[in-house]
C-alpha cells in the first residue's frame, strides 16, 4: 500500500486467503489521499461456486477472483473460458460479474452476490447508480427474500460501495 500523509492509523486484518490493510484517518473528517486498489480473494470465497466448478477453475489455473476477472474482460474471453471449462456461458458470465464486484474492498465476496441479485453486474455500473434507488432496491430485495429489513446494509455502507466503485472505475486497476 502506498505511503500516506501523516496522521493516519494503520490496521492489518488477517482473513483466510487474503490480507487486507486498512488505513484510517486518525482525526474525524480526514480523508485518505491515495486511491484504492482492487481486492483479490481466493476463488473459493466467491459465492455460489460448487466443488465441481472450483475444481474446473483450478485446472484452468484460476485461483483468485482477480485471475478470473482478468480472464473474463471481454465477451470473447468469457465464451472461450466457458468452452474450455465445458460449461454454459451463463455460469462464466455470472462468475465474471461476481469477480468484478468483489474487487471493491467494501463489497468483497460478502456483498457481490447481493449486488448481482439487485441487477448490478459491474464496477462501472455501480459507479453510475443512484444511491437512494440502489439502497431502496436492496432493502426490497432483502425483505422479499429474507423477510428481514435489518439484514440490508445501511445507507452509509452502500454509499461506500458506490464511492469505491467510482475510484476503481477511474483508476482501472
Amino acid at each position: 500500500m502506498p505511503n500516506c500523509a501523516a496522521h493516519l492509523v494503520s490496521y492489518s486484518i488477517h482473513v483466510p486467503s487474503a490480507q487486507v490493510q486498512i488505513q484510517m484517518p486518525s482525526q474525524p473528517g480526514q480523508t485518505l489521499p491515495q486511491p484504492i486498489r482492487s481486492c483479490n480473494w481466493a476463488i473459493a470465497q466467491l459465492p455460489g461456486l460448487s466443488e465441481k466448478h472450483l475444481d474446473l477453475l483450478s485446472k484452468a489455473n484460476i485461483q483468485t477472483t482477480l485471475d478470473l476477472w482478468r480472464r473474463t474482460q471481454t465477451p470473447a474471453q468469457r465464451h472461450n473460458l466457458a468452452a474450455q471449462l465445458q460449461l454454459h456461458p451463463k455460469h462464466v458470465n455470472k462468475w465474471a460479474a461476481l469477480s468484478d464486484l468483489a474487487r471493491i474492498p467494501a463489497v468483497g465476496c460478502t456483498y457481490c452476490g447481493l449486488l448481482l441479485h439487485a441487477g448490478i453486474i459491474s464496477v462501472p455500473q455501480l459507479a453510475e447508480v443512484a444511491l437512494p434507488n440502489l439502497h431502496r432496491h436492496l432493502m426490497r430485495l432483502q425483505v422479499a427474500t429474507m423477510q428481514r429489513q435489518d439484514l440490508c446494509p445501511p445507507l452509509g455502507e452502500v454509499s461506500l460501495w458506490v464511492q469505491q466503485a467510482r475510484q476503481l472505475n477511474q483508476t482501472k486497476r
